[in-house]
């Protein structure tokens, strides 16, 4: 098994066919032996999500992101440097690197990837993948327009509830009373409704969620559940809600 494999060990299911396969099988295949590597077909989505097949999904979505506002910025790549390496480590976060760049040379279809994606992938994975988007968006201190404008896109081509997406995005890009955004609520909402909206949001983003993708993808999963208790306190400052 190559360098890379270590990373892929968690499995490669479902990314080895259709849109992602057609973008990222020549890569998979020159950087791990083929014997480890096992395709199978689209499933219900209802399969627990593998690390390998969440991080290839990660990086396809990543490299649309990245190709909005028509111009790659160093500091989104080494952030998705950097956060690889956290996760797997120098040599096999220098391999993903090396993919993302063979991406981005590539037209995505970035519909048909999303399609695949939502039909293979838990809902708590395609939350943290949006997650991520929005992270890399703001890698260089400015999220533009156009990037957005794609990641709302393949919120909605992933099946993430309008709500959810919103929430995600106040946590980046704040709005106009976006602490009740965040808990998806109104500010018209009484506070028995701001209670019960902090109970669903905090077991909805809650880390252990997404504990099976790994430490370092539980850890942006932090990130989440940190904002909607700091949305809640907001509130109930507000409010003077004990």
């Amino acid at each position: 098994m190559g360098i890379f494999g270590k990373w892929l060990g968690g499995g490669l299911g479902f990314v080895m066919g259709g849109p992602i396969g057609g973008l990222l099988g020549f890569l998979v295949g020159s950087m791990i032996d083929s014997t480890t590597v096992q395709s199978s077909t689209y499933s219900t989505g209802t399969a627990r999500t593998t690390q390998g097949d969440f991080g290839m999904s990660l990086l396809v979505l990543v490299a649309a992101v990245m190709k909005a506002d028509g111009k790659i910025v160093k500091s989104e790549l080494d952030y998705v440097k950097q956060f690889f390496i956290r996760q797997f480590g120098q040599e096999s976060a220098k391999q993903a690197v090396l993919m993302l760049k063979d991406i981005l040379k590539q037209e995505i279809p970035v519909k048909d990837v999303c399609i695949q994606i939502r039909g293979n992938m838990d809902y708590s994975s395609r939350l943290q993948l949006l997650h991520l988007l929005f992270n890399v968006s703001l890698a260089d201190t400015l999220i533009h327009t156009s990037e957005i404008e794609i990641i709302e896109k393949i919120s909605s081509y992933l099946g993430v509830a309008s709500g959810d997406f919103l929430s995600i995005k106040n946590m980046f890009i704040p709005e106009t009373d976006s602490s009740y955004k965040i808990l998806e609520i109104d500010k018209s909402s009484t506070d028995d409704d701001v209670k019960k909206a902090y109970r669903k949001m905090a077991m909805k983003y809650h880390p252990d969620k997404v504990s099976h993708l790994g430490d370092e993808y539980r850890k942006t999963a932090e990130e989440k559940f940190k904002k909607v208790n700091e949305a809640y306190e907001k509130i109930k400052k507000e409010r003077n809600l004990i």
